[in-house]
């Protein structure tokens, strides 16, 4: 005999369905918890662990205060690693996305000390980049670079990451290696919260950090995509020299 599904399976399967089918259109709000309940004659309670499937899987997405909405599918980009230029918010470089960039002045606490090789409390400058697609958050990056090779003339506040990324480029020494470790994870609540998106969807963490000729950390970026939106590409070439074999 098969087993009978839950309560909360065959209404995540039912309004999976009516989503599928259009009954509820992208962007728009689900009826209430107390109207979903009454019209499944359930309680509120199974009627919420059935919104946590739908939440896990990213179909269905719950803003604080207004109520759980369709989700709206995001736009897929591809992180490109294994360059030695730093490019800490890819998707900076998607026409339809915007990105956002917060500058703080900080000291080195915590990770940081170790990331970027310094000691505790040396000044650095973070930059928060936060990317859009239409209203709603795609991804998120915080660059970090010792203070005095961040420019000086940059906003608080940008609605721009080139420009902001150019004025590094030109102050940063030239970068002789990169490090890249990448791992999935849940998000932190704080990046759930940012990103609107459920706990339990994975996000594609990846820590990059620059080192110049002499091994000093020049910029280090922690980036955080999840895991409905993004990839990660890595390709390395192999140079053989002339006149020899490659085995």
């Amino acid at each position: 005999m098969r087993p009978v599904p839950s309560l909360r399976r065959t209404i995540a399967d039912d309004i999976r369905t009516k989503i599928s089918t259009g009954r509820f259109k992208a962007g728009e709000r689900l009826p209430s918890e107390a109207q979903l309940a009454s019209s499944y004659a359930v309680s509120t309670a199974t009627l919420r662990s059935a919104l946590a499937v739908l939440h896990g899987e990213g179909l269905v997405e719950k803003i604080h205060g207004k109520g759980n909405f369709v989700h709206c599918p995001l736009r897929k980009i591809t992180y490109v690693g294994g360059g030695l230029t730093p490019r800490a918010e890819p998707s900076a470089l998607d026409s339809a996305l915007r990105v956002s960039v917060r500058t703080t002045r900080l000291q080195a606490h915590g990770q940081l000390i170790g990331l970027l090789g310094v000691s505790a409390s040396s000044p650095l400058t973070e930059f928060f980049c936060l990317s859009h697609q239409g209203r709603a958050p795609h991804s998120l990056a915080r660059i970090y670079v010792p203070h005095e090779l961040a420019p000086t003339d940059v906003p608080a506040e940008s609605h721009c990451y080139e420009g902001v990324g150019a004025k590094l480029a030109e102050l940063r020494p030239p970068v002789a290696e990169v490090r890249e470790q990448v791992s999935a994870r849940p998000p932190t609540p704080e990046e759930a919260a940012t990103l609107r998106i459920s706990s339990a969807l994975a996000v594609l963490a990846i820590t990059r950090v620059a080192s110049d000729r002499m091994g000093r950390v020049v910029e280090a970026a922690l980036l955080v995509l999840p895991g409905d939106r993004a990839d990660a590409l890595f390709t390395t070439h192999h140079v053989t020299h002339e006149g020899t074999t490659e085995r």
